[in-house]
C-alpha cells in the first residue's frame, strides 16, 4: 500500500526520470542563483527595503533556532540511519531540509530589510570569530549542492550514491548549523534593534 502523497510521488517520478546531467545542471544551477542572490543582499543590505513598517528584528534569533534545530536534527538522522531506522531517518531529514530552506528565505527576507551588523569584538576573539563565518559562509555555499545532490540520490533510490555523498554532506552540513549559531552568540551584543 503506497502511503505517500501523490506530489511526493510525482516529485520522485520526475527525479528518476531525468538524467543525470540534467540532474547535475539543475542543482549546480540552483545553487548558483541563490548563492549570488545572498551574497547580492550580504553585499547591498537593505537595498529592498520595504521601508520601516517591516520589523525583522526577531530573525536573526529565528535563525539560531532553526540552525540549532537542523543541528539536532541532523545528529538524530544520523542515529537513525544507524539504527536502519529508515523510515525515521527519511522524516528526520525531510525536516531538517525544509527548515533549511525556511531559514533560506527568512535570511534572504532579513537581509533584504536589515542594516548591516558588524562584529566589534577586539582581541583574540576577532580572529576567532572572523575565521568561524567565513568559514561558515564558505561551507554554506558548499552545502546546498551536497544537501541537494544528497537527498535527490535518495528519492532516485540510489542508496549507494545517497551513502558514499552523506559522508561528505553530514559532518559540513552539522559545520555550517552549528557555527551559524554561534555566529549569532557572538554578534548579539552588536545588532542594531
Amino acid at each position: 500500500m503506497n502511503t505517500e502523497l501523490p506530489s511526493l510521488s510525482s516529485s520522485k517520478n520526475f527525479l528518476k526520470s531525468i538524467s543525470e546531467t540534467s540532474l547535475s545542471l539543475i542543482i549546480y544551477a540552483v545553487s548558483l542563483v541563490i548563492c549570488i542572490a545572498v551574497a547580492f543582499l550580504i553585499a547591498f543590505p537593505q537595498i529592498l527595503s520595504l521601508g520601516s513598517g517591516i520589523n525583522v528584528s526577531y530573525l536573526p534569533s529565528f535563525h539560531a533556532f532553526l540552525n540549532g534545530s537542523c543541528t539536532l536534527l541532523l545528529i538524530a538522522g544520523y542515529i537513525a540511519i544507524r539504527r536502519k531506522q529508515y523510515r525515521l531517518h527519511k522524516i528526520l531529514m525531510i525536516t531538517c531540509f525544509l527548515l533549511s530552506s525556511i531559514f533560506l528565505v527568512s535570511y534572504v527576507i532579513y537581509h533584504s530589510q536589515a542594516p548591516a551588523t558588524s562584529f566589534g569584538g577586539q582581541g583574540i576573539i576577532r580572529p576567532i570569530y572572523y575565521f568561524i563565518l567565513i568559514t561558515h559562509i564558505v561551507l554554506a555555499a558548499v552545502i546546498l549542492p551536497l544537501a541537494l545532490f544528497t537527498i535527490s540520490r535518495s528519492w532516485r533510490g540510489e542508496f549507494a550514491k545517497h551513502k558514499r555523498i552523506a559522508r561528505y554532506t553530514l559532518p559540513l552540513w552539522l559545520y555550517v548549523t552549528v557555527t551559524g549559531v554561534l555566529v549569532y552568540i557572538m554578534l548579539i551584543p552588536y545588532y542594531k534593534f
